[in-house]
């Protein structure tokens, strides 16, 4: 097994550092490598060859559902964060989701966690690894490792700066006469950010602001270290890691650097890695890009285990924005067939706003302005890119999803939580791992003090809950809180019992007309089906049944109340979603 993975390893090396160092030098990158994975291995009392035997158990099932949320998303006066969020979650999630991404909990200098002070440590202000390893025996946890970058004052950059080995050479400097017009930006910063060191000023590449300095991964000492901290998020009890901003890792000057073959490579030996010392967890990449792009990180079933389905968020938004699901439904049809061993993490709101580039040849221009003016209306801010051309384009909507939701392009009207209901819906029925983010389980309105408070138009959807005010919100029935929380806990719950939806269960969309969003899912052993019907309209709609096809006796409404006995016309009301249900032997 270790002379596998040691020939693997350096395979992935070689395809990296071919032309950077020599064979020699990539001979003992790998020796490295392995040394360091055999030693975790040792560490953690585990042999190699039985958590092998270990990965022929099933990976993800249909109950897997994630809560994506801050370590401090609520807090109590005088309690540690993260212990106040192990709170909520057993007390009131344990039956609801089995897994949970906190963001970034590291010591942070800007973005809220994303420009990384230290990785090896948990922020202070929200609690340490004992509290993250407690959260992790009651649920999975996924850890954002976020590799393109570290915070300007990380002591990594610190050395940098002072030119102090090893870390004189973790960063990139480059001479900013040179012409860097084809990199694509997700920002409208400058790329370069100038930096007083003790040999002058150096110009440093900075993608993503000039608090967050991208490291120099044609520096294999660079790549080891964050081998070495990706192993110890595993041993902290991570189950899911994520690769933040991945697609940016490799630079090039003279091309767009942007999925470069190296980035793909580096991607593929971490799931060497993963597969070598805990083929249980489970390697996310995060890359927010028009969907062939994002979905080449399952390589060929040898590179992410999941990838985001960044294209849903905005699809979901328009559809019930415009009360029309055309665009969604053929987008769901263009889905290629899951590589094995692979699935999607379907999501519709997170930390980030609702990219608009993953649409890019999807929705016309105008739709996507159009929905863009009216998310302005509804408080909403939009962030933009910078072009190679030196123009600007819209990057991602900021805005709640709950507040996105208040209305239709025709104005603001009384339908704000059954149409938000509706996007949670879809979300629930898509092939893949659903992932619920905090403040749409919560409804959480657009926080504009946020915004005023921090400058960021981010932080309209990173609203920070006292927990004695939102347990006032969740326990009162009236408020649309209460009512959206405990919906989605009982339609979770429900989803969770069908083998219908697990995550490798068939996918097929039935395109009736432009008001129904229909998929129609099948159990891997075909011993359930689940048509999951959505009105995205503001009308009553009437379905005759037979323009599903041939259906069995026995179909029942698995979200009905009461008796969900079908006859032959459906009836949906504005936004409802309906799962019709029937077993093979029924």
């Amino acid at each position: 097994m270790s002379q596998a993975a040691a020939n693997q390893f350096s395979k992935r090396l070689s395809a990296i550092y071919q032309g950077v160092i020599d064979d020699n030098q990539i001979h003992q990158v790998s020796e490295r490598l392995l040394a360091r994975c055999q030693e975790f291995a040792e560490q953690q009392n585990s042999v190699v060859a039985e958590q092998a035997a270990q990965a022929t158990d099933p990976r993800w099932d249909e109950q897997d559902v994630i809560l994506i949320t801050y370590g401090n998303s609520i807090q109590k006066t005088g309690a540690v964060p993260l212990q106040t969020l192990h709170h909520f979650l057993t007390q009131y999630l344990a039956d609801t989701v089995n897994s949970v991404h906190i963001l970034p909990f590291f010591p942070y200098s800007s973005d809220d966690g994303f420009s990384v002070i230290d990785y090896r440590q948990v922020n202070p202000d929200w609690g340490d690894w004992p509290d993250i390893e407690a959260i992790a025996r009651d649920f999975d946890v996924m850890a954002d490792l976020v590799i393109n970058h570290c915070s300007r004052e990380n002591l990594w950059f610190i050395d940098f700066i002072g030119n102090r080995e090893p870390y004189k050479d973790y960063f990139i400097e480059t001479d900013p006469e040179l012409d860097l017009s084809q990199v694509t930006r997700p920002r409208n910063t400058p790329l370069l950010s100038p930096v007083h060191t003790h040999e002058g000023i150096k110009h440093v590449w900075a993608t993503f602001s000039e608090d967050q300095i991208d490291l120099n991964f044609a520096n294999p000492e660079v790549l080891l270290e964050f081998v070495d901290i990706f192993l110890m998020y595993i041993e902290r009890g991570s189950r899911f890691i994520r690769l933040d901003a991945i697609a940016f890792l490799w630079k090039k000057i003279g091309t767009n650097c942007l999925h470069l073959p190296q980035t793909h490579e580096a991607v593929k030996l971490l799931r060497d890695v993963l597969d070598y010392v805990a083929p249980k967890a489970v390697l996310i990449t995060e890359t927010n890009v028009p969907v062939k792009e994002n979905l080449s990180y399952f390589g060929q079933s040898d590179e992410a285990h999941m990838v985001y389905q960044f294209g849903l968020p905005p699809l979901v938004l328009h559809a019930l924005n415009r009360g029309n699901a055309s665009f969604l439904s053929d987008w769901a049809l263009s889905i290629p067939k899951l590589p094995d061993g692979c699935t999607y993490l379907n999501f519709t709101a997170s930390h980030d706003g609702i990219g608009v580039r993953p649409v890019e040849g999807i929705l016309p221009e105008r739709e996507v302005q159009d929905l863009i003016d009216c998310m302005h209306r509804f408080g909403g801010f939009v962030s933009m890119k910078a072009n190679p051309d030196g123009s600007e384009s819209p990057y991602e909507i900021n805005i709640t999803l709950f507040d996105a939701c208040m209305g239709t392009r025709r104005g603001v009207d009384h339908f704000q939580v059954p149409r938000f209901i509706c996007s949670q819906a879809i979300m629930l029925g898509m092939q893949g791992i659903p992932a619920v983010y905090i403040h749409s389980l919560t409804a959480t309105p657009n926080d504009l003090a946020h915004v005023e408070q921090t400058g960021r138009t981010r932080s309209i959807n990173r609203k920070i809950w006292d927990e004695e005010e939102l347990m006032c919100l969740l326990d009162n029935p009236v408020t649309p809180q209460a009512e959206v929380f405990a919906e989605l806990r009982r339609m979770i719950s429900i989803r969770r019992q069908q083998a219908a939806f697990h995550p490798q269960a068939r996918q097929q969309v039935i395109k009736i007309n432009s008001d129904l969003f229909i998929l129609k899912r099948t159990a891997c052993d075909k011993s359930q089906v689940i048509y999951a019907i959505s009105n995205v309209t503001e009308r009553i709609l009437k379905l005759p049944m037979a323009s599903l096809g041939v259906l069995p006796d026995g179909l029942s409404d698995l979200l009905a109340e009461q008796d969900g006995a079908i006859g032959e016309q459906l009836t949906l009301s504005p936004y409802q979603t309906r799962w019709l249900a029937f077993a093979e032997d029924s």
